[in-house]
C-alpha cells in the first residue's frame, strides 16, 4: 500500500492558493501607492517650506540692500554737512571783517590771518591737507605737476619752487601740487 499524503489544505504551511496570491499582490500594491503619496505629501510640504525660506531670504536681502542705499546716501549728505558747518565760522570772519569801515591796513592784514587760520583748520578737520613740498624734495609724480625744468644747483628731479600747492583728500590727491623741477645737468 502506497501512501500518499493528503492534498494540503489552507491550513498547512506552503500552500499555495492561487487565490490568496491575487489578493496579496492588490494588498501591496496599495500599500506602495499609500506610501508614495505619503512621499509626495512630505515632498510637497518640503518644497512649500524651501520656497517659503527662499522669499523669506530673498526679501531679506532686498532690504539689506535698500538699508545700505539709504545709510550712503545719508552719509554722504552729512559728511557734505559737515564740512559746510566748519567753514561757517571762516565765513562769519569773512563778512565781519569786510563790515569794518575804516580798517587799517593791518587790522585787515591780522584779520585775513586769522581767517586763513580758521579755513586751514576747517580743511584739516575734514581730512584735506595741504601738498607743499620743499626745495629739494624728490619730484613725486603721484602728488606733484612738473609745470617745468629749470636749471638749478640742486640735485636732478628735485622740486625748485612752488607755484601753487596741491591738496589730499583722505590721503588721495584731490589737487597735484604745480612744481618747477631741475633739470639734469
Amino acid at each position: 500500500m502506497t501512501h500518499s499524503s493528503p492534498p494540503p489544505t489552507d491550513s498547512q504551511p506552503g500552500a499555495a492558493d492561487p487565490a490568496n496570491t491575487e489578493s496579496a499582490l492588490p494588498e501591496l500594491e496599495v500599500q506602495t501607492l499609500a506610501s508614495c503619496q505619503a512621499e509626495v505629501v512630505q515632498l510637497q510640504a518640503k518644497n512649500h517650506e524651501l520656497a517659503d525660506q527662499y522669499l523669506r531670504a530673498k526679501a531679506d536681502t532686498e532690504n539689506a540692500r535698500r538699508r545700505a542705499e539709504d545709510e550712503v546716501s545719508k552719509a554722504r549728505k552729512f559728511a557734505l554737512e559737515s564740512f559746510a558747518d566748519s567753514l561757517l565760522p571762516v565765513v562769519d570772519s569773512l563778512e565781519a571783517g569786510l563790515a569794518i569801515k575804516d580798517a587799517t591796513l593791518e587790522q585787515l592784514r591780522e584779520g585775513s590771518q586769522a581767517t586763513m587760520r580758521q579755513l586751514v583748520s576747517a580743511l584739516e578737520r575734514n581730512k584735506i591737507i595741504a601738498i607743499n613740498p620743499a626745495a629739494g624734495d624728490k619730484f613725486d609724480p603721484h602728488q606733484h605737476q612738473a609745470i617745468s625744468m629749470v636749471p638749478a644747483e640742486q640735485e636732478a628731479n628735485t622740486v625748485v619752487s612752488v607755484l601753487q600747492k596741491g591738496y589730499l583728500i583722505a590721503e588721495r590727491v584731490l589737487r597735484p601740487a604745480l612744481v618747477t623741477v631741475a633739470a639734469a645737468k
